[in-house]
């Protein structure tokens, strides 16, 4: 269970040319990880309609068209990958909910300080994971989605990675973000007869340790399931509530 399946093998996942020569020749649309109809409980909880939203990695996924059928108002969704970009330009050229830039995650600076009451990503952070140096990669982008949350504002990751790999990058002092975790199956996965999960909900959120860890005695319906990590951007007169995790040299 505690293994960063998102690290990858032959193919650089964080590189613009990667991605466009899959979108030339694949077309079309394709959701990572999950569809807006399972997300949405999460992304309603704590998202409101009215929000303006930067959507990083977009690529030509249908999310977005998705959570404008839902009532979202304000999208924006960036890329590295030029070729997705022109493609959903002009597939969503007449729904003005939906915009769309050719931009690297790493640096946003295109956009002011605190521009966005909320940032999705599904699957972003675990693509620049696969690239070359992931660590300082996954720093910049955060430290940018940091830049650009308003006060109050969240940033929702989608992942395969646990805790051990991702709370080390998300729990940094400098963030001022307060988590909250959340675990999901993956797309058709069937439930064995046999399976006993901890929790009775998907919508409950599984307790961190002291370590920013898994509890011990956590059974996950699905080992191979999405983990959901909700970052709240809290006030500066809020930072004595943010919770801080002990973490292990062998974590780091």
């Amino acid at each position: 269970m505690y293994r960063d399946v998102s690290s990858c093998n032959t193919y650089n996942y964080g590189d613009a040319m990667y991605w466009d020569a899959r979108y030339v020749q694949e077309g079309g649309s394709f959701d990572w990880y999950q569809r807006y109809s399972a997300l949405r409980p999460f992304i309603r909880n704590f998202i409101p309609l009215s929000s303006s939203l930067l959507m990083v990695g977009c690529g030509n996924a249908v999310m977005s068209e998705d959570m404008v059928k839902d009532g979202y108002e304000d999208i924006m969704n960036i890329d590295i990958s030029s070729v997705a970009i022109d493609m959903m330009k002009r597939k969503y050229e007449y729904i003005p909910q939906l915009k769309y830039m050719q931009m690297d995650v790493r640096d946003m600076s295109f956009f002011p300080d605190e521009s966005f009451d909320g940032v999705i990503d599904k699957g972003t952070l675990d693509s620049l994971m696969c690239g070359t140096d992931a660590p300082i990669s996954a720093s910049q982008m955060l430290a940018e989605v940091c830049r650009l949350l308003k006060p109050g504002g969240t940033y929702i990751l989608i992942t395969y990675g646990d805790p051990t790999v991702r709370m080390p990058h998300l729990s940094r002092p400098v963030f001022n973000w307060k988590i909250t975790l959340y675990n999901i199956p993956r797309p058709g996965f069937q439930k064995p007869e046999s399976s006993n999960p901890s929790r009775k909900s998907f919508l409950e959120p599984i307790p961190l340790t002291e370590k920013g860890l898994l509890p011990a005695d956590l059974v996950l319906e699905d080992p191979d399931s999405h983990y959901i990590y909700v970052c709240k951007k809290i006030n500066d007169t809020e930072i004595d509530n943010i919770p801080t995790y002990q973490l292990t040299a062998d974590v780091l």
